[in-house]
């Protein structure tokens, strides 16, 4: 593990899969899940160059067709260590031949994590080395304890939208998008309960928030900032300690899709010698 902080906050992180697995107060108080096995052993994996799953975990790029697993590859691929000091670190994967007979493309991906006072900064670089466009997505999975280590009963907490979300959302079926759902919202209050997560994540597709925060009614809050990345993703298991926020810029497969990848919903591209960037920022509020 790689360990940064400050006098607020301390983080570690995983150079498999660039993963941050521990965020913790001034107090030693985890803000993150405790990963038990018998719901999910993940941290806060990155989601690169797909999220969610494709339409039989097959990816069809210019006629050829490439085995994508769910979320992508960057989750179980090792990280280099190419800059660090107290308070922060810079993690980077580039392509090998195992990424390209999946993705045949040559990218960069840098994952930078700084702590500045209560704020856990997450700056991400996507760099496309190559000469031919290259489609992608991306998307960040935290997933904080629930309940937060501050007293307050599992039940008591919600997620508070930063903007009005009148819309519907979407509603998965095996991993795929499958129409629409009505929003769960009351208000801008996204209240946590076990039922909400019965057939799987809730996603927000025509986001207009670019922040949220999650707490009890009382005791301190995490702010979780994402500027760049239009989806969001809410994720728990009935019964587990934790739930995920997940800004996303992509999403699963449409149910049907056999369509090319540079034409799938939510695919950016970046072009030869370019790079696209996106951040996430969680703070702690007190």
């Amino acid at each position: 593990m790689i360990a940064i902080g400050g006098e607020r906050l301390t983080a570690a992180i995983n150079p498999l899969g660039a993963e941050l697995t521990s965020l913790k107060d001034a107090d030693g108080r985890e803000l993150m899940t405790d990963a038990d096995p018998a719901f999910w052993t993940g941290h806060a994996p990155i989601l690169f160059p797909i999220v969610g799953r494709l339409n039989g975990d097959v990816l069809r790029l210019d006629g050829r067709e490439y085995a994508m697993k769910q979320h992508g590859f960057a989750r179980r691929q090792m990280f280099e260590v190419v800059a660090q000091d107290a308070a922060s670190a810079t993690f980077r994967l580039i392509a090998n031949d195992e990424t390209r007979a999946s993705y045949p493309f040559d990218f960069v991906l840098d994952i930078g994590f700084a702590i500045t006072g209560a704020t856990l900064e997450i700056a991400v670089t996507i760099a496309n080395r190559g000469v031919a466009p290259m489609p992608a997505s991306f998307g960040f999975h935290p997933a904080f304890a629930c309940p937060l280590p501050y007293g307050e009963p599992r039940a008591d907490h919600r997620i508070a939208f930063a903007d009005d979300e009148p819309g519907p959302i979407k509603r998965l079926a095996d991993g795929l998008i499958a129409g629409d759902r009505p929003s769960p919202l009351d208000g801008r209050t996204l209240h946590l309960t076990d039922a909400l997560f019965s057939d799987d994540a809730l996603i927000w597709d025509s986001l207009r928030s670019r922040s949220v925060s999650y707490s009890a009614p009382s005791g301190p809050s995490l702010r979780i900032a994402f500027p760049d990345t239009p989806y969001l993703g809410v994720w728990t298991k009935p019964g587990a300690r934790f739930v995920c926020i997940e800004p996303w810029h992509g999403h699963a497969d449409p149910v049907g899709f056999t369509g090319d990848f540079r034409d799938k919903p939510g695919i950016f591209t970046v072009a030869p010698g370019s790079q696209r960037q996106c951040a996430m920022a969680i703070t702690l509020q007190r």
